[in-house]
């Protein structure tokens, strides 16, 4: 199926190694990560404003029918990820005297007594959890930053326990992940055309009006209704791939709000779909490439001869997946798209390598899709009963449906391909034809901003690694160059974000800003 630009932050960031990502991977993330040190000190420019002081009692900033909301007394609970509230918004801000909806919050409180303001967390998708990231970040950033900020983390409209998108059950949606489409015949195309717009009559079935209302701008609304119901007087956030193209859509609509903005693993909110889906196709093939590299020099390697022939491998282990799916022990045979996943997943981080080893290996070598398909499973969220602990996948169906539409013409959708392809041999296919995905689906779309420079803004930081697979390296410089305040960081490494990447020049750099406002010299690379 494609993929598009599914994006969304390791589930461990901080200082240490990451040895845990690929736990609780979102579904359809598409990122790598390769672990490596030194930098060049920055040298600190002005600082920014000083986050908003947490209190109870937001102040009143808007009139009117959403006057109540941006002044609404948050109630907290014990929870799990510590406390948990509810914040109430409109459904449509067109109609703030309409029906209101609830964004699930959760919350670490700082431990250094007295905070200095709210940090809160977006860790990508679209579709990703916030309330789930806050206990992983909590154990996992500093501990300045946990002394000092109450970290907040929430479920953007559509997600998890925020009016999430609802579509169709879990056998279904194992038939949808493990479908293999066939693009080569008009027919072949429209019947995923079909599929999708099955899926979408029967997200519009299930989730209601809702299902017009979860695009990136209204999220962004959402995110000022909740800093001032935090008590916060600026935004200050930490937003990780698609989080930053939310974190750049607020920026835009708020810029007199903005307090520090940290954007890692940048997605420009104006990427052309196109140039999306080319630029991760030929990241993960030159990740792939850096994997059988390292593969092959070691010793147990079944990937033989030369980096290409490992590619030319895996393009026949996929071939071979999609004409004869490869048994797995279960009811379920291993396709050529759940291959893909099970291969795309121990690409997260380089420390997962050796399971793609013993995957392909028990692959190519036996005939066996058990543990690909088990690294597949871990990538869409599916439990061992057969459940999907996440609704991700189709909430980044609904999300993005919303925001942007990819042209759905035939002649259109085989030239992209064919370019795709191109740049990417050996992954391409599962990248292309992202038209098909919205070409039917039922509720308009809503488009974005017609200005992204956030002019008047403070400084906001964009962060960039340059082998980043899931988000070039340019595209960090283009969200550097489209705000007017952005300053650009650079981690000269591999992998797909930085912060957390267990680089004590990002941490601390990324740390300083939050803390004080110090914005990094221009040009400063770690």
């Amino acid at each position: 199926m494609p993929l598009s630009a599914r994006l969304v932050a390791p589930t461990s960031v901080g200082r240490e190694p990451r040895s845990r990502l690929a736990v609780a991977l979102i579904a359809a993330v598409l990122i790598v990560v390769v672990l490596l040190a030194g930098c060049v000190a920055p040298k600190n420019q002005a600082a920014g404003p000083v986050p908003g002081t947490t209190s109870d009692s937001p102040s009143a900033e808007a009139t009117g029918d959403l006057a109540s909301y941006y002044t609404q007394q948050l109630e907290w609970t014990a929870c799990e990820q510590g406390e948990c509230s509810t914040a109430q918004v409109p459904l449509d801000y067109a109609d703030p005297a309409g029906p209101s909806i609830g964004i699930a919050l959760a919350r670490a409180r700082a431990t250094g007594g007295e905070p200095i303001g709210s940090l809160l967390l977006n860790r990508g998708g679209p579709g990703a959890s916030g309330v789930d990231f806050v206990a992983q970040v909590k154990g996992m950033v500093s501990e300045d930053i946990t002394r000092q900020f109450d970290l907040v983390g929430f479920d953007p409209r559509g997600v998890q326990r925020s009016s999430p998108v609802e579509c169709i059950d879990d056998p279904a949606l194992d038939e949808l992940i493990a479908y293999d489409p066939d693009y080569s015949t008009d027919a072949g195309i429209q019947e995923v055309i079909d599929i999708y717009g099955e899926l979408g009559a029967a997200c519009e079935q299930n989730t209601g009006a809702a299902l017009g209302h979860v695009d990136t701008i209204s999220a962004a609304r959402d995110l000022d209704v909740l800093r001032a119901a935090l008590g916060d007087d600026t935004l200050t956030y930490l937003g990780f791939s698609y989080g930053t193209a939310l974190g750049a859509t607020y920026a835009s609509l708020f810029p007199e709000k903005v307090g520090r903005l940290v954007l890692d693993g940048a997605l420009p909110p104006d990427l052309p779909s196109a140039e999306a889906s080319e630029g991760q196709a030929v990241g993960f093939e030159n990740a792939l490439r850096a994997y059988i590299a390292d593969c092959q020099a070691g010793p147990r390697c079944p990937l033989d001869g030369s980096v290409d022939d490992g590619l030319a491998q895996i393009t026949e282990l996929f071939e071979r997946a999609e004409a004869n799916p490869l048994p797995t022990g279960t009811d379920r045979a291993l396709t050529r798209s759940l291959a893909f996943y099970g291969i795309a997943l121990p690409l997260y981080s380089q420390s997962y390598w050796p399971l793609l080893t013993q995957a392909l290996t028990a692959a190519i070598d036996q005939n066996d899709g058990s543990l690909l398909l088990q690294l597949a499973d871990q990538y869409s969220d599916r439990q061992p009963d057969g459940t999907y602990s996440t609704n991700s996948l189709v909430a980044f169906y609904a999300i993005n449906c919303l925001d942007s539409r990819a042209s759905a013409d035939f002649d259109a959708m085989r030239a992209e391909a064919a370019q795709i392809q191109a740049a990417a041999p050996t992954v391409g296919y599962f990248f292309g034809y992202g038209g098909t995905v919205c070409a039917q689906w039922p509720v308009p779309e809503v488009g974005g901003l017609d200005s992204y420079a956030a002019e008047g803004a403070a400084p906001i930081l964009v962060v960039g690694t340059t082998n980043d697979p899931a988000t070039p390296y340019q595209w960090a410089e283009q969200l550097a160059e489209l705000l007017s305040s952005a300053v650009l960081l650079t981690y000269e490494g591999e992998g797909h974000t930085a912060y957390g990447s267990s680089n004590d020049c990002i941490a601390n750099t990324v740390d300083a800003y939050l803390l004080t406002g110090a914005v990094p010299a221009e040009g400063t690379r770690c």
